[in-house]
């Protein structure tokens, strides 16, 4: 197998393994027995998301989407540190 194909067959497991890995979050997403467990799954499912489009823009050779992974992982980031905020003060509360 050359380099030219070696590639594209490996972005492609690796986007199905990254699929598989969502899935997975998002049925903890939705069973997840406390809020802090659902926000961890909430943050996983945004870094599997940002990585997924890292994978694709590899894969289809444009830089373009790499700036998009790297806000949604900002976003994600600054969403986990809020939802945490909230936990922390709903806890002190009580």
């Amino acid at each position: 197998m050359t380099i030219s194909g070696f590639i594209p067959t490996t972005s492609y497991m690796a986007l199905c393994m990254m699929g598989v890995a969502i899935l997975l979050a998002a049925v903890r997403l939705i069973r997840g027995p406390s809020l802090p467990d659902r926000v961890v799954a909430l943050d996983l499912i945004s870094i599997l998301v940002a990585g997924t489009i890292a994978i694709y823009a590899i894969a289809s050779g444009q830089a373009v989407f790499l700036d998009v992974a790297t806000i949604l992982a900002l976003i994600g980031f600054l969403g986990t540190v809020a939802f945490a905020r909230y936990i922390e003060k709903q806890a002190s509360n009580e």
